[in-house]
């Protein structure tokens, strides 16, 4: 009898511990929602503009409150909730997903300490009040998410402070980096234009207990943006002389982007060798195409006289410049993206490479508001949101720039070039990879998505569409296939030698020139991309490295029972998480 009650007792006990343990971890998770909880509610009250775009509709009636005190406010309680993330949150007690976002969050608080403490956008960017000033009130009026009777009364609340925040922009605002002013002048003129002529539309369709209020209000807040457009010009441009540079700043916003695994040094020594490589990949595909195109000289005997590295750029160069010709005038710029992306869609369903979204993408021109620091935008419906329409907005070649340089544009964008430049920036994009890391739960994953992850995927992608007949195996589409791929690798490094080192802009420009093979309008734009908006010239060479890793290992795992259809959708199978989690969810499961 005894020996029978020893192995009960025995059971007894582990079912008990293990409910213990079970209760314990329930009760840590409990903790943990809770305290993510009242940390999204102090975010969006902070920026109540952000949280009604992104559907949480609490602060609807609130406006950003950016004068010294509020922001000191804010600061003391992200130092408080880190505290009570790191030292009352038992992370060894989560559930493996909870542990995640759980690490997501602490990144996040790291942004947002980064914010405060070096960035200071509402001091050293003017672009950032634009955003408030156009969103705060269009948002009321284009999302349909109550009744208009209640997105009128909440407008009348945020116009009544616009002019408040107007004050405290002018106030606040010391020596932004030039760029930025100029580029928040530029897109002035649409947030002007919102407030003058789109919204008193808007307005006319209001009820009519709120039309007056909101007119009398918009008759305030025009000559207080009338005012403000002069003092962007007239007062701030002028002391316009901050360093755009993030020196110490720098290594703070990688860590808590990158979320990676791999060092640094790691890095940089794979993207030497990744450059020669494919600059002599690049040479080999455009061999047989030169001695056509250029009959009379004798490349052994050239490769003599001028040496190996200095041919490849004479090759490489001479044979772009022969096809660079070949694209869409200005005008039909848009259109061709739109077709190209058809063409892409096309193409990843006949050869049933990735699963896609029965989502749609809607294409569209880039408005002027947000025009000057990237040439194409996703617009996604808001977190809290369970559906909505996805968009993406190209921006217009100006014709504010002289016509040698939109020629150069056109000519960087040539129709061989395009249909990668479209599968990375447009379809798939990121379109693709947000839709199927935004099947995951949780509401963390949504709204911190792990950039490098996310852009690095369609790079992966647009090798698998090469190798599997994309354009029929056209070699010039090849050619500049390998240039963007040469492109990802020489932007890793000019993000690092920018921000943290002292590389000018000359010889950003020169550099990508002569070893990227880039046009100077190109090599400008992309410098004006990695001043104002740090981080995201390093994201798809990071990305790509940890992916080409995973593959590897998972490929070596599965033995011939791997498909790499099957691989692409795992990647994003548990949302975009910090690529240093991806390696041990995927070689776990």
């Amino acid at each position: 009898m005894r020996k029978k009650i020893i192995p009960f007792l025995i059971l007894l006990f582990v079912l008990i511990s293990t409910g213990l343990l079970m209760s314990q971890k329930n009760d840590e998770d409990a903790k943990f929602q809770k305290l993510l909880d009242n940390y999204f509610d102090a975010l969006w009250k902070f920026y109540p503009t952000t949280a009604t775009l992104e559907g949480y509709h609490k602060y609807d009636n609130k406006l950003e409150d950016l004068s010294n005190k509020n922001i000191e406010k804010r600061h003391e309680a992200l130092d408080e909730f880190n505290q009570e993330f790191v030292a009352k949150i038992d992370r060894t007690k989560l559930s493996p997903d909870l542990k995640i976002d759980h690490g997501i969050i602490i990144d996040a608080l790291e942004l947002e300490l980064l914010n405060h403490e070096n960035l200071l956008p509402w001091d050293y960017n003017p672009i950032f009040y634009n955003n408030i000033f156009i969103n705060s009130i269009r948002s009321l009026f284009t999302k349909e998410f109550a009744s208009l009777d209640i997105r009128s009364k909440n407008a009348v609340e945020r116009l009544k402070n616009l002019p408040n925040i107007i004050k405290q922009a002018k106030e606040n605002l010391k020596t932004p980096p030039p760029l930025h002013t100029e580029t928040a002048i530029r897109q002035f003129p649409a947030v002007l234009n919102f407030y003058k002529n789109e919204l008193p539309k808007l307005i006319d369709e209001a009820p009519a207990s709120y039309k007056s209020k909101l007119q009398s209000n918009l008759s305030k807040v025009i000559p207080a943006l009338e005012d403000y457009q002069n003092f962007l010009k007239n007062e701030l441009l002028p002391k316009s002389t901050g360093n755009f540079r993030l020196a110490q700043a720098h290594p703070r916003l990688w860590r808590s982007t990158f979320q990676m695994s791999l060092s640094l040094d790691e890095l940089i020594s794979r993207q030497r060798a990744n450059i020669n490589n494919i600059r002599r990949e690049m040479f080999l595909v455009c061999i047989p195409f030169y001695r056509i195109m250029y009959p009379k000289i004798n490349l052994e005997k050239l490769t003599t006289q001028r040496g190996e590295t200095e041919v490849r750029n004479i090759v490489i160069k001479g044979v772009l410049n022969k096809i660079k010709s070949d694209h869409v005038p200005k005008d039909e710029f848009l259109n061709k993206i739109k077709s190209t992306s058809s063409e892409v869609k096309d193409f990843l369903l006949k050869k049933q490479l990735i699963d896609l979204p029965e989502e749609d993408l809607n294409i569209e021109p880039m408005p002027l508001e947000v025009q000057g620091i990237s040439w194409t935008r996703l617009i996604r419906h808001g977190v809290y949101e369970a559906s909505g329409s996805y968009t993406c907005q190209i921006a217009p070649i100006s014709d504010d720039l002289e016509e040698e340089q939109i020629q150069s544009l056109l000519e960087e964008y040539n129709n061989f070039f395009l249909p990668f430049y479209t599968t990375r920036k447009v379809y798939p994009g990121e379109f693709v990879p947000l839709i199927l890391s935004n099947k995951n739960s949780s509401l963390v994953r949504k709204l911190y998505p792990n950039m490098p992850l996310i852009k690095a995927w369609p790079v992966f992608i647009e090798e698998m569409m090469i190798y599997s007949g994309f354009g029929n195996y056209d070699l010039r589409r090849r050619l500049n296939q390998l240039k963007y791929r040469l492109k990802t690798a020489l932007d890793f490094t000019l993000e690092f030698n920018i921000h943290e080192g002292g590389m000018t802009k000359e010889d950003a420009i020169a550099y990508m020139e002569r070893v990227g093979f880039q046009t100077q309008a190109e090599a400008e734009r992309n410098w004006n991309r990695i001043i104002l908006n740090p981080g995201d010239a390093a994201y798809p060479y990071v990305g790509l490295q940890i992916l080409l890793d995973l593959e590897k290992e998972y490929r070596k795992i599965k033995g011939e029972s791997y498909n790499q259809k099957e691989f692409m959708h795992k990647i994003l199978s548990y949302g975009a998480i910090p690529l240093r989690n991806l390696r041990e969810k995927i070689l776990e499961d």
